[in-house]
């Protein structure tokens, strides 16, 4: 009993504190995802605080949910019409764009590293999504605002480009563990199943959902709990049958949003405040679980990565897939330069070594290195490039 009320203890404490160092960063112009990560650090193994928290299997778990229920957040505050809007560009950038990433780093990993070039692939698949939400969390702090379009497309990109890097990621960890016998034709249809999967079950999932709570009568407070409830569900059960699970979850929330559910917006402020916590929870386990004196080794060969990753296989990727499209130049740079790293490679670092394959940690602390570099570099100056290029009008003051 005693051990349970000190993780209570704790665990608020951090939370609470969390809170309070963000709005200090929201004032510096940090991204609040560092400062989460940054408060986990600080109070973690080799922090003043010496929490020793090692658990790679509870860390997987917790942030496969966080994760889930950000997801679902994202998908409902999508529109129809934005989403059917900006949904070619970004799922090129969400697909294509995904791979042109990870094979361009996972490349020069394989050159800098001196690794064999399936765990190149594998550094590069780990690193290759983005954290747009996060991106637009800073934006809306600063009180710009940008072209529908430009905002929509980074906005889907977020909510679809996590199931392809999780495919990429699972699918080298795979061949790794069974060399020869997997074939390029079995990769193939496990993508096409996991896709079809999650827009299938996403799909229904989400209209079944606005169907469910048409025909039942609850206290108001209890709707978002339900919704919730049957987002993650979505998740799980998308999860169960082999299917990407994120897919499913982003899919169902926008499709829920769009069912024309009178309660909406009630919804909508509860999911908020939930992916809210889910981010601020996710990151301090995973800052928590880092081990900082293990980092000193791969911060160089991690650092040039992570620069190859920002200035050069994002930016092919994005140039490559918006081609014909109505992006101006200025908004192609921009685009280019929001490919922020955030909690999704660290997650998905953690695979390899819950797979056994052999120096599993060692991944993980590459792309924790990576992902630092993004935060800072890219965190930082978004929204001074933003202006820079004459993309964005400022928002009307209330």
């Amino acid at each position: 009993m005693e051990h349970t009320n000190q993780i209570i203890l704790i665990g608020t404490f951090l939370m609470l504190l969390s809170v309070l160092a963000g709005q200090i960063s929201t004032r510096l112009g940090a991204p609040l995802l560092l400062t989460f990560l940054g408060v986990g650090i600080f109070f973690g193994e080799d922090g003043p605080g010496g929490i020793v928290f090692n658990d790679n299997h509870s860390a997987f778990f917790v942030c496969s949910i966080a994760l889930a229920i950000i997801l679902f957040d994202g998908g409902l505050r999508m529109q129809s019409t934005i989403f059917k809007k900006a949904f070619k560009p970004a799922l090129a950038l969400s697909t294509v764009g995904v791979l042109i990433t990870a094979v361009i780093t996972g490349g020069f990993a394989t050159w800098l590293m001196g690794v064999n070039p399936l765990h190149g692939m594998l550094i590069g698949s780990i690193v290759a999504s983005t954290d747009a939400a996060a991106v637009f969390l800073l934006l809306h702090q600063r009180g710009i605002r940008l072209r529908e379009q430009v905002s929509a497309t980074l906005e889907v990109e977020s909510g679809l480009n996590d199931p392809m890097a999780v495919f990429l990621t699972i699918s080298c960890v795979s061949l790794m563990g069974v060399g020869a016998q997997a074939h390029w034709i079995d990769i193939l249809g496990l993508f096409v199943k996991q896709m079809g999967l999650g827009l299938v079950i996403g799909y229904a999932g989400g209209l079944g959902l606005a169907h469910l709570l048409r025909f039942i009568r609850l206290d108001v407070g209890v709707y978002p709990v339900v919704v919730l409830a049957g987002g993650l569900l979505v998740f799980g059960g998308t999860n169960t049958v082999d299917g990407s699970g994120f897919l499913a979850v982003y899919i169902a929330g926008v499709t829920f949003a769009n069912s024309g559910y009178q309660k909406l917006m009630l919804i909508k402020q509860f999911n908020d405040g939930m992916a809210w916590i889910a981010q601020l929870v996710m990151m301090l386990t995973l800052g928590l679980l880092v081990t900082p004196t293990r980092l000193v080794e791969y911060i160089m060969p991690a650092i040039l990565i992570a620069l190859m990753l920002i200035v050069v296989a994002r930016p092919v990727a994005v140039w490559f897939c918006l081609q014909g499209s109505s992006f101006n130049g200025r908004e192609k740079i921009f685009i280019s330069w929001v490919g922020l790293r955030g909690a999704i490679p660290i997650y998905l670092a953690l695979i390899p070594a819950l797979s056994g394959i052999e120096n599993g940690q060692y991944y993980f602390n590459v792309a924790f290195i990576i992902v630092l570099a993004s935060l800072v570099l890219q965190g930082w100056t978004i929204n001074p490039l933003a202006r820079r290029l004459g993309i964005v009008e400022e928002a009307p003051k209330s």
